[in-house]
């Protein structure tokens, strides 16, 4: 069993996969696509790595404002949500992406990645930090279920 972290946009997918514990995420690829709206390759692609990795569930950053409302992007994805789940049948949950992609992109300014490369790598970082942030908070979710049910 595994997850999927996805990051969504315009042009590019991040994607991420989760070890088989749910422990920690890995960045695997971007899937880039021409133009916004042709997303058939890009579906068939996840569906592949889907396959591949014995993926079970799928996180989708959501790319809410700063103060926590809602644009176009946001639209954007959840229609892309929509088509992932009917072409996987997987669950598809959303994780709160605000300043991820500052955050993929702080990493690698400290790691010394030249300002060309951050750009290539940013979109499959951000999916990283999203999916390791609903791994970490999947985590805690459990533990705080066992401490309740007195299942330490």
């Amino acid at each position: 069993m595994r997850i999927m972290g996805l990051d969504f946009g315009s042009k590019t997918v991040g994607v991420a996969i989760s070890d088989p514990l749910l422990i920690t995420a890995q960045g695997i690829e971007i899937i880039r696509r021409k133009e916004e709206n042709k997303q058939r390759q890009t579906l068939a692609r996840i569906e592949a790595l889907i396959t591949e990795y014995g993926v079970t569930e799928i996180v989708l950053g959501l790319p809410r404002h700063m103060n926590a409302t809602e644009g176009d992007r946001v639209e954007k994805t959840r229609e892309f949500a929509e088509k992932l789940e009917r072409r996987t049948g997987l669950p598809v949950h959303f994780w709160d992406e605000r300043l991820t992609t500052v955050a993929a992109d702080r990493a690698m300014i400290e790691a010394g990645v030249r300002r060309e490369e951050r750009k290539e790598h940013v979109d499959m970082i951000a999916a990283v930090l999203i999916l390791q942030g609903y791994l970490e908070h999947r985590s805690m979710q459990n533990k705080m279920s066992a401490q309740e049910t007195g299942e330490e």
